[in-house]
C-alpha cells in the first residue's frame, strides 16, 4: 500500500527531474499549491509546468523530503531544495501541508517566504500586513 509519505517523495523525485508530466501525474486534475512565494497554481497541468520552469531556473535543483507527519487525508512534511545559483550552492529548508483525494495530492499549501533572486539567504520576514501579498484579495 502506497502511503503519503511515498507518494510525496515520488512527487518530489519528479520535481528534481525536471519533468512537468512527471509532476502533474502526482495530483488531481483540480489541486492547487498555495504558495507565499507567488500567486496559486490551480490544477495539474499547470503546476507541472511551474516545476519544470522552477528546475530549469537553477543548476542542479534537487528537493529532498526529511520528515512527513501523515493522517488518512493529509500529510506536514519538512523538506530541503539544494543548487546552485551563479555558481554558488543553496540550500533552503521548507514546510508544507499537504491534501489528499483518492491518493493524489489535491492541495499544498506553504508558508515560508524567499528571495529568489538570492535563494542561499535564507528565509524572510512573511509580509502578513500586506494587501494582496498573494497576487489577488480575497
Amino acid at each position: 500500500m502506497t502511503t503519503h509519505a511515498d507518494q510525496i517523495r515520488s512527487y518530489f523525485d519528479a520535481c528534481s527531474s525536471g519533468s512537468g508530466e512527471a509532476v502533474a501525474m502526482h495530483f488531481t486534475p483540480d489541486a492547487v499549491i498555495y504558495d507565499t512565494n507567488h500567486s496559486p497554481i490551480a490544477g495539474s497541468a499547470a503546476i507541472g509546468e511551474f516545476w519544470s520552469q522552477i528546475h530549469g531556473k537553477w543548476s542542479g535543483a534537487k528537493w529532498i523530503v526529511e520528515r512527513v507527519i501523515e493522517t488518512d487525508d493529509s500529510a506536514a512534511i519538512e523538506w530541503v531544495m539544494e543548487g546552485e545559483d551563479s555558481g554558488q550552492p543553496f540550500h533552503i529548508r521548507g514546510s508544507e501541508h499537504y491534501e489528499f483525494k483518492e491518493h493524489l495530492i489535491a492541495e499544498i499549501r506553504q508558508y515560508w517566504t524567499f528571495d529568489a533572486n538570492s535563494p542561499g539567504g535564507g528565509l524572510i520576514k512573511y509580509p502578513y500586513g500586506k494587501p494582496d501579498r498573494l497576487g489577488f484579495d480575497g
